[in-house]
């Protein structure tokens, strides 16, 4: 096989491609908003944890062909790896905001009780690692199939 190629501008939009084709039915899915509205802030600590898990684990691990230590790097972390969480949560909360999935869902819907900018702002933090979750897998995939 073949050497693999250095980080370029083309990967992340290949990563985005992937993101965004994976996000999408999990920010309009009212599942998800229901179990951000009930996730604890340690459960949204573990949810990013496993997102940063599964993008390592499948730019890095999945790939034997590619070595985190002969990347280009910002503060000691791959660019490959940053623009993967960028994209991972970036195209879940710019879908998020542009179908205005937080009002549909947390006002109309009403899932919050006592829907404060603030609850909605945190619930929607939530929701986003939530779908991140599965946008990562499918920018990771892009990454590195393509």
């Amino acid at each position: 096989m073949g050497r693999r190629r250095r980080y370029r501008v083309a990967d992340t939009a290949q990563q985005i491609v992937g993101g965004f084709l994976l996000a999408g039915p999990f920010v309009v899915t009212e599942e998800v908003w229901v179990l951000a509205a009930q996730m604890s802030a340690l459960h949204t600590v573990a949810v990013v944890a496993i997102v940063f898990g599964i993008g390592y684990g499948a730019l890095y691990k999945a790939d034997e062909g590619r070595d985190p230590e002969r990347e280009a790097e910002v503060a000691g972390i791959p660019i490959r790896f940053v623009s993967l969480m960028v994209v991972s949560y970036g195209s879940v909360a710019v879908l998020a905001l542009a179908l205005t999935a937080p009002e549909t869902f947390l006002v109309e819907s009403g899932i919050l009780s006592d829907p404060t900018p603030a609850a909605m702002a945190w619930t929607t933090v939530k929701a986003v690692a939530v779908g991140a979750i599965f946008s990562v897998v499918g920018a990771a995939t892009a990454d590195s199939v393509f």
